[in-house]
């Protein structure tokens, strides 16, 4: 998802200024872009009602009001404090997997760290490895591989980068990501910037307290140990072929609820006999029953309707309530539930 927030001087050949673009447009959302796209530099652009489906794994939802991808860590300080003092609710936004963003859209400012700035991979002499929030997880992979670097590898899966698999403590084949995680460089919603060591933060299933109310810019990372590549590439090609068999390939959002303790939420949703069911072109995915999948054309409201389906008949037949794993972006499941 995930989340996070980050001197440098950069110029961009071909993008315009959009200082001088003023819209007729009289909403307060106008006058929202053009205070944030006032107070930074060029290359960082502000936009009105940017569409979000296709930049999400699960292709669907409306618009951002406001939409920003700063390019430097003073950029996106300056976004935060004025987002702030104008009242404009603040969302990070990632790969944009594990999410589901509402219909209707998102009433704030979505950041995104999706210019290269943000996609650090810089190992260092004592074998550790400085990455930004931006770096894909698969991307991080295949540099830690070409490097000679263990440990990484059952990330490569996961569609995600970074900064998500921090907020989210992202994991897949037994491992988790703050498993790998020295420290994390972290900016408050309020724009002030620190560094966490891993000791000092509060870490659990699919959450860091932390990053609920910030964003990662990047973290230092200590391998298992040094590998020979080709090693490392075998590894990878065995989760990558376990979750071709166990996963389904269509748009999805990932495991949408968290395991209960002591159950495996695909596994109830599966013993209830709701595989394949289905709301418009929202669906129980046929293959991994903890996956509701997009067949085409489904909308939020599909997922929602559908999340909701499945756990009222998991309570009525098994007594266990299960809780959503993905992030109704910009809402809360308790208004939707």
């Amino acid at each position: 998802m995930t989340m996070n927030a980050a001197t440098i001087s950069f110029s961009f050949p071909g993008l315009a200024p959009l200082a001088a673009e003023r819209s007729n447009d009289s909403s307060p959302w106008e006058d929202h872009r053009a205070a944030l796209q006032d107070a930074v530099r060029e290359g960082t652009r502000v936009r009105r009602e940017e569409p979000l489906a296709a930049k999400t794994t699960l292709r669907v939802g409306g618009a951002a009001r406001l939409y920003a991808e700063p390019i430097s860590p003073a950029d996106l300080a300056t976004l935060l404090r004025v987002a702030r003092a104008r009242g404009v609710e603040i969302f990070a936004l990632g790969r944009g997997s594990n999410l589901v963003v509402p219909d209707e859209g998102v009433d704030g400012l979505v950041v995104s760290l999706g210019h290269e700035s943000w996609a650090a991979f810089e190992p260092r002499a004592d074998g550790r490895v400085w990455v930004g929030a931006g770096l894909r997880l698969k991307n991080l992979c295949g540099l830690a591989t070409k490097a000679g670097l263990a440990g990484f590898e059952f990330l490569e899966g996961i569609p995600g980068n970074v900064g998500g698999a921090l907020r989210m403590n992202a994991g897949a084949m037994g491992g988790w990501m703050f498993d790998v995680v020295e420290e994390v460089r972290l900016i408050s919603l309020a724009g002030d910037i620190t560094t966490l060591p891993k000791a000092a933060m509060h870490v659990d299933y699919r959450h860091c307290a932390e990053l609920h109310d910030a964003i990662a810019l990047g973290a230092l990372l200590r391998p298992a140990s040094p590998a020979a590549g080709e090693a490392i590439s075998r590894q990878i090609d065995v989760y990558r072929k376990k979750r071709h068999e166990t996963q389904p390939r269509e748009p999805s959002a990932g495991c949408i609820f968290k395991n209960p303790p002591g159950h495996s939420a695909g596994r109830l949703i599966d013993e209830c006999g709701l595989k394949g069911e289905r709301v418009g072109d929202a669906e129980v995915s046929p293959v991994h029953a903890n996956f509701i999948i997009n067949r085409g054309h489904a909308t939020a409201g599909d997922v929602i309707e559908l999340v909701r389906r499945v756990r009222a008949k998991v309570r009525a037949a098994r007594g266990v309530e299960l809780s959503p794993e993905v992030l109704l972006y910009g809402g809360k499941w308790e208004d939707k539930l």
